[in-house]
């Protein structure tokens, strides 16, 4: 364990080397820890100061660097004599040296090694109790006839999931509370209408509307969750039934889609990141394959995939090698945990520093990912600034994509099995970058339209049977999801009909404790089969609507066919009809017809390559079904909505998965303007559907496939946009309140007051069982609560008149891409607030909310004791809505006391209004008798 009697780092194994006084390095005085000069700055660069063992602080003597190379280490008689010289004790360069031997038990060990052994042993003990208590359970289940017949192949034969029911005892008092919740609301409604204020008619009745709408959303929104559950995988058993020792493995294939437009909006490095967790999943190499497509056709875009590729294949073995997550390098290094617990191997801390900073030569790397992440920015800093003859690639030609809405279609196959291996020589997964043709002329189709052609292009060259779409701002952050995911869909008894698996996604901000933006609702992502996708017709019924068609239709000609025997007529016909289908590619075709997927193995890859090109032009979709019956849908701008329910609607169905480890992590807009922008984009996408021959509401009752708590759901997911309206409205009703003295409700008697009560309480109970089943933070609840208000009185009341204006008038909505935030920048944008329209309603609603209380405290002062009592009331409803949009006021005010030019006018604006406000209550001028004032003013002229 020594050589020429220098002692180890027990951190990354290698000598301890000399301080600069010439003594072997001794970092903590108190128990002699043996670590390195380079482990220490590392440590110390990482925050932590104080020693591993005894955790005394280091001092500064500790942190100096000796100045002693690795060469002069090894060669102990020069270093021997010049110690001697100097006049420094032997003992720490002799062979056995004192300060080693402490690190040495009574046989000659290293103590640090035994305490690994030891600590692996207690591992093994406590995996092997474990798997012995669950096979005693497993057999206590099995009849004492049939326990000696259980072998491998039944354990591999036994279901890969099982449906894990809530407890009754969180379940039974949730519903209880439900049905509390309705009778109390039915019981306040009658109370409600019974009782009407007849001095404020109009606001009484604006309130019982609003109130009536947020019973009715609450129940579309309670109802779906009323028998909650969740799903446990087994992967032991996947691995058993699928992947056998000395066979191939029999998993399925998935074929990974990542789209992005803008990357100077959605960072390169973000994208990036999203690539390299796809590439080191944990699952075959061969079954992974990585589309990204690029729909603005940027070549920094194409260079940053392109360096990616390079660093993948460093990155992709250091991470199956140590079974690090989440794998994504910018999300791995910036976690602020113990990277060391649970590793025993002692080159991880010398290679994990090497992968995220050089600090020796010897390293086996020829690059790390802070180098990785220099060259990437230096290409965002290159693309600020468009030449004016436009961008040219390396050869000195012209990049194609210069006019993003005039050029054709680009395919390049940067990694896969044409022989590009990592730097221990293992394949690697297949990354294909894709932008397809787009002309003048021609529909696109937005997102929707470049996720069908990447359905197209990769089953051409690939053809697995699943597809896992993911937004270039997700990573995966659990290797093994797509594993939990095959244990449902390679089920045969769960996934016959099963399409799509959703699986939850959490979207993490930087901001989240901090200011304005919110903790978002959970995402659903679409794990869907290929054959599910763009096969929703059986085939049967395809030949069987051919045959329905009219025998002159533009489909085939009867003049043409006629010298065909029948079966014969039959093979053109449904060639035919494919084509009209799925459009004039006859591999595509071919590859519609692979249950298993796959590429027949004779195929040559250039002329893939050129078919791929084929079925990305912008003219193929066209009198085709695609958009309409197969792919993603269009007519949406949410997409993903639209295609789900269709699919629902023919008879698929969901499995809902809550992996222990979140099985996908997204990043949000980095500023409030650009984060409602987003809302306004999904909501309006919602009120499209619902104006739509697609609306829930209406449609898929023919076949009887849909369940009614699913309808219920899709409902609630177009119509909540509308909701907008009366929260205007209500959240508007406090300062009217406030500045006219009227209430929207009368006098309240002790029946009344336990109704009201009663009803806030049950508001509360639900809450807090909803938090008991479900795992979500109180804080989490609270913040999605305020950004339900902030996003419902701005980005979904511009959605709904968007919406109407688009159907009634045709205007369509050209929207932008929303910045997404980036690495590890100071985040110049994070406080800044881009002025647009979408802001003014909620800035108007609580700019006047102040002032009504304002006006309601300085009414109460000029009115007396009698007051006071229905001001309470007023106020709570008032602090209400301005609790809720506390953060987008916080928001409003940025950061380091720096105010905005806006609100500085919005300032000026409060303190006139509240001038005039003042002026007409006179709150420090007392009341006289009027009779007192005319006597005393008889002889003035008034």
């Amino acid at each position: 364990m020594m050589d020429s009697g220098v002692p180890r780092c027990n951190t990354c194994g290698e000598q301890l080397g000399l301080s600069s006084k010439g003594e072997v390095f001794v970092a903590c005085q108190e128990c002699n820890y043996p670590i390195c000069q380079h482990c220490l700055d590392y440590e110390i660069k990482e925050g932590r100061n104080a020693c591993i063992r005894c955790g005394t602080p280091y001092n500064d003597d500790s942190k100096v660097v000796a100045d002693v190379g690795a060469e002069e280490i090894g060669n102990h008689t020069p270093i021997a004599s010049h110690a001697q010289d100097k006049g420094i004790h032997a003992r720490n360069i002799s062979t056995v040296s004192t300060v080693d031997s402490e690190y040495l038990d009574d046989s000659g060990n290293p103590i640090w090694k035994n305490r690994v052994e030891s600590w692996k042993d207690k591992k093994n003990k406590k995996k092997r109790a474990a798997i012995k208590e669950r096979k005693e359970a497993q057999s206590a289940q099995v009849p004492t006839e049939q326990q000696g017949e259980l072998t491998p192949e039944s354990e591999a034969a036994q279901p890969l999931s099982q449906v894990v029911p809530l407890p009754k005892s969180q379940l039974t008092p949730y519903r209880i509370v439900i049905i509390m919740r309705l009778i109390i609301l039915c019981l306040f409604f009658q109370y409600r209408v019974t009782h009407p204020v007849d001095s404020a008619f109009g606001l009484w009745l604006t309130s019982v509307i609003c109130e009536i709408w947020f019973a009715f959303s609450w129940v579309l929104d309670q109802f779906p969750k009323w028998s909650p559950i969740n799903r446990q995988t087994y992967i032991d058993r996947l691995s058993a039934r699928y992947e056998r020792e000395g066979e191939p493995s029999q998993l399925a294939a998935v074929d990974f889609f990542v789209s992005t437009v803008d990357p100077l909006k959605e960072p390169p490095l973000i994208t990036a990141n999203t690539v390299l967790s796809i590439l080191a999943v944990d699952y075959p190499v061969d079954k992974v394959s990585c589309y990204v497509s690029d729909d603005g056709a940027a070549m920094l875009t194409f260079e940053s995939l392109a360096e990616t590729a390079d660093f993948a294949r460093k990155w992709v073995p250091f991470c199956k090698k140590f079974s690090i997550e989440p794998r994504a390098p910018e999300f791995y290094f910036s976690q602020k945990i113990d990277y060391l617990k649970d590793k025993i191997q002692p080159s991880f801390v010398k290679e994990r520093r090497a992968m995220k900073v050089s600090v020796s030569a010897s390293v086996c790397f020829t690059e790390d990912y802070e180098e990785y992440k220099v060259r990437i920015n230096a290409l965002v800093a290159k693309a600020q600034k468009t030449p004016d003859e436009g961008w040219t690639m390396a050869d000195g030609t012209p990049w194609p994509g210069n006019n993003t809405r005039d050029h054709p279609g680009m395919i390049q196959v940067f990694l896969g099995n044409t022989g590009a291996h990592d730097i221990e020589g293992n394949e690697l997964p297949r990354l294909v970058y894709v932008s397809r043709e787009k002309r003048p002329g021609y529909q696109h189709h937005k997102k929707a339209g470049a996720e069908n052609a990447l359905v197209r292009v990769s089953a051409v060259l690939t053809n697995a049977p699943y597809i896992l779409n993911l937004d270039c701002d997700h990573y995966v952050n659990n290797s093994k999801a797509i594993r939990e995911a095959m244990c449902f869909m390679m089920d045969p008894e769960v996934g016959r009909d099963t399409s799509p698996l959703r699986l939850w996604t959490f979207i993490s901000s930087h901001l989240n404790q901090e200011i304005f933006i919110l903790l978002m609702a959970w995402q659903l992502l679409l794990l869907l089969s290929r054959q599910k996708a763009t096969k929703e017709k059986d085939l049967a019924e395809v030949y069987r609507d051919a045959k329905r068609e009219d025998l002159n239709a533009a489909i085939f000609n009867l003049r043409e066919i006629e010298s065909y025997d029948e079966h014969e007529r039959s093979l053109l016909i449904s060639q035919m009809s494919f084509e009209k289908t799925f459009g004039l590619s006859s591999v595509f075709i071919e590859s519609t017809l692979m249950e298993n997927g796959g590429v027949a193995e004779s195929a040559n890859p250039s002329t893939l390559i050129k078919e791929a090109i084929h079925v990305i032009s912008c003219g193929y979709e066209e009198k085709t079904a695609w958009g309409k019956e197969i792919g993603w849908i269009y007519g949406s701008v949410t997409e993903d909505i639209l295609t789900g329910f269709k699919m629902h609607c023919r008879g698929w169905r969901s499995i809902y998965c809550m992996p222990l480890r979140p099985a996908f992590k997204g990043s949000a807009p980095i500023n409030l303007s650009d984060r409602l922008h987003q809302v306004l984009r999904w909501a309006l996408g919602s009120v499209e559907i619902f104006l739509s021959r697609h609306c829930p509401l209406w449609y898929g009752f023919g076949g009887g496939r849909l369940k009614w708590l699913q309808r219920l759901a899709y409902i609630n997911t177009i119509v909540y946009p509308f909701t907008s309206l009366p929260l205007v409205a209500y959240c508007s009703l406090p300062a009217i309140c406030l500045l006219t003295g009227k209430f929207i409700i009368p006098t309240l008697s002790n029946l009344a007051s336990i109704l009201f009560l009663g009803l806030f309480l049950s508001i509360i109970l639900t809450s807090v069982l909803e938090l008991r089943w479900s795992g979500v933070s109180i804080e989490a609840l609270w913040r999605n609560e305020q950004f339900w208000v902030i996003g419902g009185v701005s980005a979904h009341l511009f959605a709904v008149f968007q919406g109407f204006l688009k159907m009634l008038a045709g205007l369509d909505t050209n929207f932008t891409v929303t910045a997404k935030a980036a690495d590890d920048t100071e985040f110049g944008e994070l406080y800044i607030i881009k002025w647009t329209t979408v802001l003014i309603p909620p800035t108007s609603i609580l700019i006047v909310n102040l002032v009504g209380v304002v006006a309601g405290f300085s009414d109460a002062l000029n009115s007396g004791y009698e007051a006071w009592g229905p001001l309470f009331g007023k106020v709570f409803f008032a602090f209400w809505v301005i609790l809720h949009l506390y953060p987008f006021l916080k928001g409003l005010m940025g950061r380091q006391n720096r105010t905005p030019t806006i609100v500085v006018l919005w300032s000026v604006l409060l303190a006139s209004v509240f001038s005039l406000v003042w002026v007409k209550i006179n709150p420090f001028v007392s009341t006289d008798d009027a009779s007192v004032v005319a006597q005393s003013c008889i002889a003035i002229d008034c």
